[in-house]
């Protein structure tokens, strides 16, 4: 593991024309981001469980829509990295090209037996000519997922996400696939 660890830093101290980044830089950062997903995903799930509870689960669509872009935007402020989420079955943040290769290896990842908390990934990688560390973390479906996107979705669920998400292709999912995942870029100095 130390030999995995080590080859992954000298490849990141590598990265990014000569920009460096050093072993416990990249342990900061990687601790950094996911603390700040462990802090979203109990958000969401406080607001989801409580919008349900208060008006069943067209109230969840609610929360989805609005309460996780605007729980992104604060921790985003909080931290100042980009933070949101995505998937390769998206409701509404379509995944960029290394968002779509790191969530296809977590899919080939979990089809050989890996577990959740083994799915993640950082980088160093270039973004507008800036260096940039990148972070993701697979996020599982759920059974609270399933209400909104399962395989099997209420007529009135469906006509609001319909409503909301015009090019929603973000169903069918299963209890304990990959719903998608988190993901947070931060820039180097």
């Amino acid at each position: 593991m130390k030999a995995i660890l080590l080859s992954f830093s000298v490849i990141l101290l590598s990265a990014c024309n000569q920009q460096t980044i050093s072993y416990k830089e990249i342990s900061q950062r990687t601790n950094g981001s996911k603390d700040i997903v462990q802090e979203f995903a109990k958000q969401l799930k406080e607001k989801l469980q409580t919008a349900i509870k208060d008006g069943g689960a067209l109230n969840a669509i609610s929360v989805c829509n609005e309460q996780a872009p605007f729980i992104a935007k604060q921790l985003s402020e909080q931290s100042g990295w980009d933070i949101h989420r995505t998937s390769l079955k998206h409701r509404a943040t379509k995944p960029d090209a290394w968002e779509t290769t790191i969530m296809q290896s977590f899919e080939q990842k979990y089809a050989d037996g890996d577990k959740f908390k083994r799915l993640f990934a950082q980088d160093v990688v270039e973004i507008n000519n800036k260096p940039a560390f990148r972070y993701m973390q697979a996020i599982e479906t759920k059974k609270i997922c399933l209400l909104c996107h399962g395989e099997s979705i209420a007529p009135e669920l469906a006509s609001k996400i319909t409503e909301l998400y015009p090019d929603d292709i973000a169903t069918g999912f299963k209890l304990g696939s990959i719903r998608g995942a988190f993901s947070i870029v931060q820039y180097l100095d």
